[in-house]
Formats: structure tokens, sequence, C-alpha cells
């Protein structure tokens, strides 16, 4: 559209509608940080100026707000998947989200919130592995975990309580030598 723009087979106001146009349907199909969608607009050969134009404008109107949208991926992710804040701040990092908006959204999510969850995809992880030997279940339960951004004492720790509370006690001290 760059060079349709500099042809002057558009107008800026025509490329400004056509920018708004493509904002507004990329966000119709899900929200977007400012960064991503200024990234999808540059793919698509945008004109930057233009670009930039019409996203403050929808920044104004709020049609586009980081922080709302930093703030649902926090809760998304770690309500719905169980990832710890680890791991949904390096998502908010990769979607363009500023460290600042970032650290703002985290603080929905504390360290016993952190340790529910992952002492329930925990549970869920050593109940899909019954039958196996107990290292291979503790090894995929606490890979599982480590995935989804939980600190290794934290997933040995819930990964040992699952266990517990299945009845495999046996050894389960042994399991565990990062609490010391």
């Amino acid at each position: 559209m760059s060079e349709r723009l500099e042809a002057g087979e558009i107008t800026r106001d025509e490329a400004t509608e056509l920018t708004r146009e493509a904002v507004l349907r990329t966000l119709t199909a899900a929200p977007k940080s400012r960064a991503e969608l200024a990234r999808s607009l540059a793919r698509k050969g945008y004109p930057e100026d233009v670009a930039e134009h019409v996203l403050d404008r929808l920044q104004d109107v709020r049609l586009v707000d980081d922080a709302a949208y930093a703030e649902m991926i926090v809760r998304t992710r770690h309500t719905e998947r169980g990832q710890a804040r680890r791991a949904i701040s390096a998502e908010l990092q990769r979607r363009g989200v500023d460290p600042e908006t970032a650290t703002a959204a985290l603080e929905q999510v504390d360290g016993d919130d952190e340790r529910a969850a992952a002492a329930e995809l925990a549970r869920k992880h050593v109940a899909r592995t019954r039958g196996l030997d107990r290292d291979r279940r503790v090894r995929r339960a606490v890979g599982a975990l480590s995935r989804k951004g939980h600190n290794p004492s934290v997933a040995f720790a819930a990964v040992k309580d699952a266990l517990a509370a299945e009845g495999e006690s046996e050894d389960l001290d042994d399991l565990i030598s990062l609490d010391d």
C-alpha cells in the first residue's frame, strides 16, 4: 500500500481508512497488543506513519489498550492454563507489551495462586501417568509444570503432594532435595 500512496493511486485519507479497516478486522478476530498490530501492518505493507496515526487514534478511544490486553492474557493464561508468572511474562514480552504494563498486570497472580495452579496441574499429570514407575511419573509431571513456567522447587513439591494424595508414600522424601 505504501507504493500506491507514493504513486498517487490513493490519497492519504484513503490509506488511513484502509489501515483503520485492517486493524478493526484484526481486532474482531482476536485482541492484540499495539506492537502486534504495528508489526502486522508493517508486514502487510501499510505506511508506518499512517499506521502510527491510526493506532494512536484507536488507543485514544481505547480499542487498542495494552493494559487491558495484558490483564486478560495474565488472567486467562494463569486460570485456564495454569501458567506461572514467569511464562506469562515471557509471552507478554513476545507480544510487545512494555515491561511496566506487564508487571502491573502480573500483580494479579501471587505466590499462593501459583502454588495452587501448580498443585492442580501436578494432580492432573500424576493421574494421567498412573501405572508408570514413580520416577517416570515424577519426570513427566515436573517437566509439564516447568514448561508452564513453575520453578523446580514448586513443581517438585506439587508433584510430591499429588503422589502422596494418591497413596504413593514410599520414599517420597528423596524426591525433593530442593526444599532444604
